[in-house]
């Protein structure tokens, strides 16, 4: 029985992106998998149900089919985890449509709402979170996190752009020289270091700062200048090359010395992130009451919290003459490229998962000692079987096999490949391709 792949329409409010699209299913198609469309499902992001059907695709009669049949959905933000804000919300619909032994695959965010990874469990099917994806060498097409990653500094700094009362280039006339803008990024990562790099093209003077000692670097590979600030970072960074989260003695310090450095940019863009935990502040009220009237903060970290201090996720406050924008889901105002550079990650994915099986058929068959699929699988059989998911969830060591790969990785396996670092971002834009 062919494998059976279906792509819903995306509920969360503000998500314009689709899990898949019809150029990327080109790839499985020679796996001999079917894919199963709700009808709908890529209208917001600018992909019309006639382009999958062209591309040899069904549409489903309604969600209700697609989940009936379908074995594998793919998914940006899977069930039951975009309802998980603070306060009261509705069971998602969805989490009654799934039926045990389906595989889900997307954005589950497990670190941060584990509940609602328990509540996967429950269902019986084998959730893949995509942002779990190991950094490693073989992993580098399925790299979501990063994709969406370089699309949120992009936007993020035309975002500062629009709001600042000035322009970002320098520019020689007839009336005189009008002088460059200052940006400043605080957090070096994939996003960091591109919105480095278009601060960059726009004409800006870009320093930025990280507090890992290798980002230097890289932020000096995209034409930016690094600040460096005294402080210890030795245990700065995990072994798959992200931030690690410091004491607060550390981030104490950090703002001290900061502060000099935040109030001579016209523009500070934040981008810090701890996976799983809340943002770091490291832009008080008063080094926001030191910047010049009119500039801006474009705090990419909104959705953990904000690294600044006076944030407030999905709005844009003004402070001390300052304009502090907290946007969420910036992949998403650019859904167009960024549901293409999404799936051709879930397209290289599933590859991976459907190696050895030709033709593909289901149910689907699962190495768990292979660390890309071990890393990325949070439930499996009726339980969660990632161990960092089980520890937040309270829960004692799994017995799995998975999870049994995972506590042996030399038992008769192959090393894990070595942590790959951040790769800088590009010199140009290349929104087209992954």
């Amino acid at each position: 029985m062919s494998l059976i792949i279906g792509v819903p329409r995306e509920t969360a409010p503000g998500e314009r992106r689709v899990a898949m699209v019809p150029r990327a299913f080109a790839a499985l198609q020679k796996s001999g998998a079917e894919l199963l469309v709700e009808p709908g499902a890529g209208e917001a992001s600018g992909y019309p149900d006639a382009e999958y059907v062209e591309k040899g695709a069904r549409l489903a009669a309604g969600r209700d089919e697609l989940f009936a049949a379908a074995d594998v959905l793919l998914f940006v933000r899977t069930p039951g985890t975009w309802q998980q804000a603070p306060g009261p919300a509705p069971a998602d619909p969805d989490l009654a449509r799934l039926r045990p032994g389906q595989v889900l695959i997307g954005f589950a965010d497990p670190l941060s709402l584990p509940e609602a990874s328990r509540e996967l469990a429950a269902r019986g099917v084998s959730a893949f979170a995509m942002e779990m994806m190991p950094r490693i060498t073989r992993a580098q097409g399925m790299d979501a996190l990063s994709s969406m990653a370089t699309l949120a500094g992009y936007k993020a700094v035309l975002l500062a752009a629009d709001a600042l009362p000035r322009l970002f280039p320098m520019l020689m006339t007839a009336a005189g020289t009008v002088t460059p803008a200052r940006v400043l990024v605080i957090g070096a990562g994939v996003a960091g270091l591109f919105a480095a790099a278009t601060a960059r093209r726009l004409g800006a003077v870009v320093s930025a700062y990280d507090v890992r000692p290798a980002a230097r670097e890289q932020v000096e590979s995209v034409g930016a200048k690094f600040v460096s600030l005294p402080l210890e970072t030795g245990d700065s960074e995990d072994r798959g090359g992200y931030a690690r989260e410091m004491n607060a003695d550390f981030y104490r310090r950090q703002r001290e010395l900061m502060a000099g450095a935040v109030k001579e940019h016209d523009v500070v863009i934040t981008t810090a992130a701890v996976p799983g935990k809340r943002a770091p502040v490291l832009v008080t009220r008063d080094m926001v009451a030191g910047m010049a009237p009119g500039s801006v903060i474009v705090d990419v970290a909104a959705e953990r919290g904000g690294n600044c201090e006076l944030t407030r996720p999905g709005e844009t406050v003004v402070e001390h003459q300052v304009a502090i924008l907290g946007p969420l889901n910036l992949a998403a105002t650019v859904p167009y490229h960024a549901s293409q550079l999404y799936a051709r990650n879930v397209a290289s994915f599933l590859g991976h998962l459907l190696r050895d099986a030709r033709p593909a058929a289901a149910p689907l068959a699962l190495d768990t000692a292979d660390e890309i699929t071990r890393e990325t699988l949070i439930t499996r059989g009726g339980e969660v079987v990632h161990e960092r998911v089980r520890q937040l969830l309270g829960l004692s060591p799994s017995t799995s096999p998975a999870t049994a790969a995972a506590a042996k990785p030399g038992d008769g396996q192959p090393p894990p490949d070595p942590p790959r670092p951040a790769s800088p971002a590009p010199a140009a834009p290349a929104p087209s391709t992954a």
